[in-house]
């Protein structure tokens, strides 16, 4: 009973302080290390040996964004595969037509630039850490979801990643990390749409979610990549005007 009364108190103590870290303001970095951070996060988006590594990133959220969207829909979520080609599939069931399946279909490139959003709005708001921890919880939610063995590997090894930086390291790395994250969330969120137009007519794109939304709604599939393509700019500027305040209408204002 001893031993018991002792970790449920060693347990509180841990609980208290991840509590109290997560709610903590920390100030925002200055302008130019904010950049210097988004430049980074250019770079492992555009660069070619680094984006099959970033692009994990954008999958694990576009899976994630169907899961979560089959489940408010109404559909029943079976798992989530992430392969080594940075491909994933999200597995439910339920209508195979219907405004329940079209949210599902929908979320998925949509997923990057709204959790990108997100996290900007919560590093606006001071709460670098409490972000990091964030991400921890839905990780953890997306774990209990993973139905193949890379997944797996995927989620622990960046789960432990978040962990360690989330507990061990000095609030600089840690406001740094966040930013990253969301930098590359943000950045990226556009390059698979683009990469979806460019191969529309590939045999690879015809089960895509496009080419689905298009079977359900008779909409153009290139229509919907549009779309998907707009709202991952629009994101993306968003995410801007919160993360770097005043920078966009700068830029307006020198273009113009």
């Amino acid at each position: 009973m001893d031993a018991l009364q002792e970790f449920a108190a060693a347990a509180g103590t841990v609980l208290r302080e991840i509590v109290n870290r997560a709610v903590s303001v920390q100030p925002a970095p200055p302008i130019e290390v904010i950049l210097v951070i988004a430049a980074i996060a250019a770079l492992a988006v555009l660069l070619r040996p680094v984006w099959p590594i970033t692009r994990l990133l954008i999958t694990i959220t576009h899976e994630g964004a169907h899961g979560v969207a089959a489940l408010l829909s109404g559909r029943r979520l079976h798992g989530i595969r992430l392969h080594s080609d940075t491909s994933g599939v999200t597995l439910s069931s339920g209508r195979p037509d219907g405004p329940g399946m079209i949210i599902m279909l929908a979320a998925g490139y949509l997923g990057p630039a709204v959790v990108g959003f997100g996290a900007a709005l919560l590093l606006a708001a001071g709460r670098s850490v409490g972000l990091l921890w964030l991400l921890l919880i839905l990780l953890a939610l997306l774990l209990v979801q993973i139905r193949n063995f890379y997944g797996l590997l995927v989620i622990l090894g960046v789960g432990a990643a978040l962990v360690a930086i989330s507990w061990y390291a000095s609030p600089t790395i840690q406001s740094g990390v966040a930013y990253l994250i969301t930098w590359i969330l943000l950045i990226a969120a556009p390059k698979p749409v683009i990469e979806l137009i460019r191969h529309r007519n590939h045999p690879q794109t015809a089960g895509s979610d496009a080419a689905q939304l298009a079977g359900l709604t008779r909409i153009p599939a290139l229509a919907w990549s549009a779309l998907f393509l707009v709202a991952n700019v629009a994101g993306l500027v968003l995410g801007i005007s919160f993360l770097v305040p005043g920078l966009v209408q700068r830029l307006v204002s020198l273009a113009g």
